[in-house]
């Protein structure tokens, strides 16, 4: 969201809610894509609502991406701020980007592919 986020006061903030780490360990799957995203989505980043607590433009950012169609994951990347989102495939991942950059012309936004 174009916004910085000292990685301390993040794990200040996460300390202070008390909430400590996920339970949810366990490696992740490699037979298929569809397993991995359920995998992760079971998975949250544990330090996302600390970092929205201090950067509410993260939540936007995260609603606006999983609002994308064909987005199969939106998530905060480490401590913040940066986000991205998982698509079905290159091409709806380089038309989420298209229309992102259209509206969303402050964000600095890159399609690609993981393998």
């Amino acid at each position: 969201p174009g916004v910085a986020l000292p990685t301390r006061e993040v794990f200040d903030a996460f300390d202070k809610m008390g909430a400590g780490p996920s339970s949810l360990l366990g490696s992740p799957p490699r037979d298929s894509r569809d397993e991995l995203l359920a995998f992760l989505r079971l998975r949250p980043n544990d330090l996302e609502a600390a970092a929205i607590s201090l950067q509410p433009a993260i939540g936007e950012v995260l609603s606006t991406l999983q609002d994308l169609p064909s987005c199969r994951l939106a998530r905060m990347s480490g401590s913040g701020a940066t986000c991205f989102a998982l698509f079905a495939s290159a091409r709806a991942a380089a038309a989420a980007a298209r229309a992102l950059n259209q509206e969303m012309s402050r964000w600095w936004i890159q399609s690609t592919i993981v393998q």
